[in-house]
């Protein structure tokens, strides 16, 4: 009965320990992905501020270039005034 016993539970600790192995590799695989994950996050978040970046001087240009359009507009007579 006690060998019956022993038996057992050495092959249930084999088991775990196998599980263990095969648990540690998830994880070490799941720590591979979170990191480069945070990379390409990295990466689109520095993306999207530069497009930020880019569209806000592009919205002041185009600011600029309709105020001067509009001073240049009312400064000089329309055709009809003319």
């Amino acid at each position: 009965m006690l060998e019956n016993n022993l038996s057992q539970l050495e092959q249930l600790v084999s088991e775990l320990v196998q599980e263990n192995k095969a648990l540690q590799a998830a994880t070490q695989q799941i720590r591979n992905e979170l990191a480069q994950l945070k990379d390409e996050n990295e990466a689109l978040q520095m993306s999207a501020l530069e497009q930020d970046e880019l569209h806000s001087t592009t919205a002041a240009r185009i600011q600029a270039l309709v105020q001067l359009a509009s001073g240049s507009a009312s400064a000089s007579p329309s055709p009809a005034q003319a």
